[in-house]
């Protein structure tokens, strides 16, 4: 007797069969993973999936989405995405699906839809969207939206925004953005205003500046772990120095309190030194910051000089010298004006800036500079001059030695002008200005 076989008749297409929208097999048939695998391989158009999404012929499952995504364009983007708007009933995952890539088409219909809809579903769906295009006009839509008193769901789908389109907003105004978040009510949203301040350029001054902050204690922890995450260089702290290479005690105190801020190594070296020791071996490259306040012979000749030496040891970040900050430039001025605010009567001579003889031009342009911002003037003290005591005897202003630490200049003017004539670190503001400029320092 002859044995019939049976066996199961697949109903997968055949090989050659058109991929027809009608055709494809439902989510729970064990067919549709090849069925979409073939798709995916092969070459089709794309009009007549569109139309079936847009007549419900055809769900736009996720499955399908992904294979479909790689084929959109901008126009195809936007027919779905409003087709998506038009549901009374939305898949919150779609636009994620389709907006994938980055199009001026798809920006403007983003915007469009989020400010013609203001539910909270479309918000939630479309602002990280938004962020992802990285269209820079952007910024104020999501700024406005973090910010606004709306749900929690809206606010952090904005700040994810944000987050996706980091490098195209303007960097302040971001930055103060995010600083107001982190004292957030809402502890995520705080916190993920934390992680985001990370990771913008100088990314640790930006979360030194909100440690200051009252924060909830699980974003003060996150903080905290942020910054210890951070790569910190070693600094080498360039300094005149006196006599035989001496480090004055201002400057020994200052480099003490910036290994314990920074948690990083912290080297002085003078350059009145005749014999420097060799920089020890360390394990990340190191930041060079001459704390020179003129631009005279040091930072001209000695210090390019420094960095070639410096650079043959290994990887060097070589920051301007001091006097040409701009932070740095503006603290003078705010410490003159302190100096004339104390005064029982306003003075009757103008402000001096004291500075050691400065011959070059460029140094003339910087000392112009700096008259110009502090609104002192610039005399060159010579503390060997007979000329220079005579000059400063009936001064009833004013002065600011241009030097960091205790050095003949400073000496030289204590006679005449007491604690006026003190050395920049030893005034508080000063010091503490520059303590958090270092600290700062990548």
């Amino acid at each position: 007797m002859a044995t019939r076989l049976s066996c199961a008749v697949s109903r997968s297409p055949a090989l050659d069969a058109p991929l027809d929208p009608a055709d494809l097999p439902s989510p729970a048939n064990e067919d549709r993973w090849e069925w979409l695998q073939r798709l995916r391989a092969g070459v089709f158009p794309l009009e007549p999936w569109l139309a079936a999404i847009e007549a419900g012929g055809v769900p736009p499952e996720s499955d399908l989405i992904a294979v479909l995504a790689d084929r959109l364009d901008g126009a195809a983007t936007v027919r779905l995405l409003r087709w998506w708007l038009a549901q009374p009933l939305r898949d919150p995952a779609l636009p994620q699906g389709i907006a994938g890539h980055r199009d001026p088409v798809v920006a403007t219909a983003l915007r469009q839809a989020l400010g013609d809809d203001s539910s909270t579903e479309v918000q939630v769906a479309l602002l990280p969207l938004l962020g992802h295009q990285r269209q820079s006009q952007d910024f104020g839509l999501l700024q406005r939206r973090v910010l606004e008193p709306a749900p929690r769901q809206q606010r952090c789908a904005a700040l994810e925004g944000l987050g996706l389109g980091l490098s195209v907003w303007p960097l302040g105004a971001l930055r103060s953005t995010l600083i107001q978040l982190t004292t957030d009510l809402d502890p995520g949203l705080a916190a993920a205003a934390v992680d985001s301040l990370a990771r913008l350029p100088d990314g640790r001054s930006s979360l030194l500046a909100v440690r200051s902050r009252a924060l909830e204690p699980a974003v003060t922890a996150r903080l905290e772990r942020r910054l210890r995450s951070l790569p910190i260089r070693p600094l080498l702290l360039l300094v005149h120095g006196r006599a035989q290479g001496e480090i004055p005690a201002e400057l020994l105190s200052l480099a003490d309190e910036l290994l314990e801020r920074r948690g990083a190594p912290v080297l002085l070296r003078a350059l009145t030194d005749p014999q420097p020791a060799d920089l020890p071996t360390l394990e990340h490259p190191m930041g060079l910051v001459p704390l020179l306040l003129l631009p005279g012979e040091h930072v001209r000749h000695d210090l390019p000089r420094l960095r070639l030496e410096l650079r043959a040891s290994g990887g060097l970040r070589v920051l301007p010298f001091l006097g040409s900050w701009p932070v740095w430039q503006r603290a003078l001025a705010a410490e003159l004006s302190r100096q004339v605010a104390d005064r029982p009567s306003p003075p009757s001579s103008p402000p001096l800036l004291l500075h050691h003889p400065i011959a070059s031009p460029l140094g003339g342009r910087y000392l112009r500079l700096l008259a110009a911002i502090t609104g002192a003037t610039p005399q060159e003290a010579a503390y060997s001059s007979e000329r220079f005591e005579a000059s400063l005897l009936g001064h009833q202003g004013p002065v600011l030695p241009l030097a960091l630490a205790a050095n003949r200049l400073t000496e030289a003017l204590t006679p005449c002008f007491g604690a006026a004539a003190a050395p920049l670190l030893s005034r508080p503001a000063l010091r503490q200005v520059l303590l958090e400029q270092l600290e700062a320092l990548p």
